[in-house]
């Protein structure tokens, strides 16, 4: 599907840090003027957003496999129609915590369900839009360490409580999904610093914002900065993944 923007989506375990980087990269666009727009998977729109309290509320634990996927799907489909495309068509880059390729992940392989069938609803749902470019965050890590990550001594939600094996699965999906897909696909490790994964994120996604990936216009304080946020946010209860 040809659009005037770009789309970019991040992907991983639960743990991962895909926010921190999200926003990180948007600061970076937005300081050269584009247009920024920053969307997750489920939510981004208030149908989208009712749908994800109820896909995630630990409740509904009676809540089937079949039910999952449909609902994710249609927080997608209200997502990409009321929100993605338009941002699209004006030229605006649009950054997006997870996609369908979580959907495969956590519902074809972490649930088991048919994966011609996951990957026919994902085409339907997301309009048949593609990423331009898709991160995969790798914290070289295993599920459990991931999990404990994420949690940050709260309960979970019901994504997070269906266990290491579920989230195990995901993983290894997410790494076959990198391996068919190199070329939107671009595997990020992560670094010892936020900064250093940082720099590695830009170099990932350089070519389809328009930056040059060996001679990136940031310097290492600029990319220090990802450090100072972190521990901003360690201090003040937040997110710090």
């Amino acid at each position: 599907m040809q659009h005037a923007g770009v789309f970019i989506t991040f992907e991983g375990g639960d743990g991962s840090g895909k926010t921190t980087h999200i926003n990180f990269l948007a600061r970076a666009l937005r300081d050269e003027g584009r247009e920024v727009v920053c969307l997750r998977e489920p939510g981004g729109t208030p149908i989208s957003e009712q749908l994800r309290d109820l896909v995630l509320n630990p409740e509904n634990e009676a809540m089937g496999s079949r039910t999952e996927l449909l609902l994710y799907e249609a927080a997608r489909a209200q997502l990409v129609e009321e929100v993605i495309l338009p941002a699209l068509e004006r030229g605006a880059v649009v950054l997006c915590d997870r996609f369908y390729d979580s959907t495969v992940a956590y519902q074809a392989h972490g649930r088991q369900l048919p994966i011609d069938f996951v990957r026919a609803a994902n085409l339907f749902a997301s309009h048949g839009l593609v990423p331009d470019r898709t991160v995969l965050i790798d914290t070289q890590a295993g599920a459990e360490v991931g999990l404990k990550r994420a949690l940050h001594n709260r309960d979970g939600d019901r994504m997070e409580r269906a266990g290491v094996d579920f989230h195990t699965r995901v993983l290894q999906a997410f790494d076959q999904i990198a391996a068919d897909e190199p070329q939107r696909v671009k595997v990020v490790a992560c670094q010892p610093t936020k900064s250093g994964t940082a720099q590695l994120v830009f170099q990932a996604v350089a070519d389809v914002v328009g930056w040059d990936p060996e001679h990136l216009s940031f310097d290492q304080a600029y990319f220090a900065q990802a450090d100072a946020i972190t521990s901003r946010n360690k201090r003040q209860g937040g997110e710090a993944r």
